[in-house]
């Protein structure tokens, strides 16, 4: 993957672990995994909007970062210029290697957990 790509800096963060005595989450604070990665942030197109529309999908943006292990669905990308957060809706690594670089897509706005 070209570096000149990846021209934002980007958080990975994972949701807080603890449960309440109902066992649901507890709240908490997100946790930092990867604190400073270089990354592409694409609004996705009409068409690629209206596509995902179909499946039910609300994917909103397509982030890029190299390939980082961990990576899951359940937690969120922060941007580190403008602070908006993204979760994270999928988790897909590039066809050839696998251990380039990743692709998530992700609907905007704030995740609780």
């Amino acid at each position: 993957m070209r570096g000149g790509k990846l021209r934002h800096r980007v958080a990975i963060e994972a949701p807080p672990t603890g449960r309440d005595a109902t066992g649901g989450m507890a709240g908490g604070t997100w946790t930092v995994v990867f604190a400073s990665l270089p990354a592409s942030i694409e609004p996705v197109s009409a068409r690629e909007f209206g596509a995902s529309n179909r499946i039910g999908s609300e994917v909103t943006t397509r982030i890029v970062i190299r390939w980082a292990p961990g990576v899951t669905a359940d937690m969120r990308v922060r941007d580190l210029t403008t602070g908006d957060l993204y979760n994270i809706q999928g988790v897909l690594p590039d066809p050839k290697s696998n251990r380039e670089y990743l692709t998530l897509p992700c609907t905007t706005g704030i995740n609780d957990g």
